[in-house]
């Protein structure tokens, strides 16, 4: 199955003009088709890095999502970065030229050469249309090129995931069960952590300590993730281990 990956891109982010909220979304609308995130990574304005990441990320098998730097302004450069990581020029892609220009007859704007240059796209790439306001981002294999505001990028984002894959949709059903268990140590429950993970190999175990607070005493939140038939049984496990280290428990609801 496909791993899906997140790449932000924007010093404005990274030097807190603007807060970040592609991260929470993309979590969310992923989630809503059964899928989720294995990474995400937040980048400047900084061609060279640009061209790194994308190097090495076009060399995976991942489908990523790139939000960020697709326009003209001296600061954008994910077009220029995708094109040289992939090896292919820049060419002005005749949908992405029939979309610029209804807009600008739209908004009775004329067609400059700079607002061409909004639909010059590493060769080979397919448009993704914008319901916004029609400048299109890109998709170049299974990458695919966003613009930086929200309005903007995830409802194409959405049309990218419903018209691409959605094949991958529910198809590694995940559940996930928990308990929180008071006043644990995370280093006297770490045998039976492992142990679980040997016992139920289709699932994760995971440990979320929390120091305490007025309103909730310290405990550790401990659970499981992965396939549904195994996470029930791996859940029961956890339960009794805990159980016979002497803790109290409660189901994380």
């Amino acid at each position: 199955m496909r791993t899906y990956g997140l790449v932000i891109i924007g010093d404005e982010i990274l030097r807190g003009k603007r807060p970040d909220r592609h991260l929470a979304k993309f979590i969310e609308m992923l989630a809503a088709r059964g899928l989720h995130l294995s990474w995400a990574e937040y980048l400047g304005d900084e061609r060279p890095r640009l061209i790194e990441t994308f190097r090495r990320t076009l060399a995976s098998n991942d489908v990523v999502f790139s939000c960020g730097g697709i326009g003209v302004t001296p600061d954008d450069h994910t077009r220029q970065a995708a094109a040289a990581a992939a090896g292919v020029p820049l060419e002005l892609n005749p949908e992405a030229e029939r979309e610029i220009r209804a807009r600008m007859a739209e908004i009775g704007e004329p067609v400059t050469p700079a607002r061409l240059e909004l639909g010059t796209v590493p060769q080979g790439s397919r448009i993704i249309p914008n319901p916004f306001n029609r400048i299109p981002g890109f998709s170049y294999r299974d990458h695919h090129f966003l613009p930086g505001f929200p309005q903007m990028a995830w409802p194409m984002a959405e049309w990218v995931l419903d018209t691409y894959y959605a094949d991958d949709f529910r198809q590694g059903a995940e559940a996930e069960a928990a308990i929180l268990v008071w006043e644990g140590l995370e280093g006297r429950m770490l045998e039976l952590m492992r142990q679980t993970e040997a016992d139920f190999p289709g699932v994760t175990v995971f440990s979320l300590p929390f120091l305490g607070s007025e309103t909730m005493r310290r405990h550790v939140e401990l659970g499981v993730r992965g396939a549904p038939d195994q996470v029930a049984q791996a859940i029961e496990a956890l339960k009794a281990g805990v159980a016979a280290l002497g803790y109290r428990f409660d189901i994380k609801t």
